[in-house]
């Protein structure tokens, strides 16, 4: 297989504050930089209402974590230690990875990084109760998911995105991008958080890029929002969205 001709071009991020180095060391990797567009910062609880709602959740004999994000806080709330015949679940590979870290031994994802390839995991099948770490807002088809199935759906929001303005050098750097380029799109909540804040010639700009979408309903939801360039990368780990960035982006230069 011919290697992918290496191509100055830009990756847009989308993650929280402080989030963007793996990302940045992914696209830097296949010759790319990478330009920051925050829509929050994550915050992790440490409240007593908090603590209690994750303790209760850790007794129940299905867990679920849905980001890297969850298992920092919730091990910051106490440590995490799994009980007989429990099944402890991550959205994805790099949540699964962060649980194997906090000492969880066998952590289970779907292949698909989404809410649809976790609710096709067995464990969560009839599951009489589930217990969500999670923060509020994003996932917004689990809950109701799980409950059309039967199950008790009990939540533990142990980390919380607070909104943040964008800078105005921010925006001067978008309107100011190197092209080619492609927008990493692993939340459709952070791309509205984007969109709504951005004059209308910067939001142009932005829906020119390529749309790298972490899964088939990131894909759609760029699409709906005005993207003609859209491809999917199948995860949202900074590898595989720098990776099928670089390599679309090659192809059609």
């Amino acid at each position: 297989m011919n290697a992918v001709r290496p191509i100055p071009w830009t990756l847009v991020s989308l993650r929280a504050r402080g989030d963007h180095r793996a990302l940045r060391r992914a696209a830097a990797g296949h010759g790319g930089q990478l330009l920051a567009l925050s829509p929050w910062t994550l915050q992790a609880r440490s409240d007593e209402v908090s603590r209690q709602a994750l303790a209760e959740v850790l007794q129940l004999p299905v867990l679920v974590f849905t980001s890297p994000a969850a298992v920092r806080a919730a091990t910051a709330l106490q440590p995490l230690q799994t009980l007989p015949g429990q099944h402890w679940l991550a959205v994805g590979a790099g949540t699964a990875a962060a649980l194997r870290r906090a000492g969880v031994a066998a952590p289970q994802a779907p292949r698909r990084m989404d809410s649809e390839g976790l609710l096709d995991l067995p464990a969560l099948a009839a599951a009489p109760s589930v217990g969500l770490v999670t923060a509020p807002g994003g996932r917004g088809m689990l809950t109701p998911a799980l409950q059309a199935r039967g199950s008790t759906v009990l939540r533990a929001d142990v980390y919380e995105r607070v909104p943040l303005a964008l800078a105005d050098a921010d925006i001067q750097r978008l309107l100011a991008m190197r092209l080619p380029a492609a927008l990493a799109l692993s939340s459709g909540e952070a791309l509205q958080q984007v969109l709504a804040q951005l004059p209308a010639p910067a939001v142009a700009i932005l829906r020119g890029t390529l749309a790298v979408a972490a899964s088939e309903r990131l894909a759609t939801l760029a699409r709906s929002l005005g993207w003609e360039r859209v491809v999917v990368a199948g995860s949202p780990r900074p590898a595989a969205l720098a990776r099928t960035a670089a390599q679309a982006l090659a192809h059609a230069a």
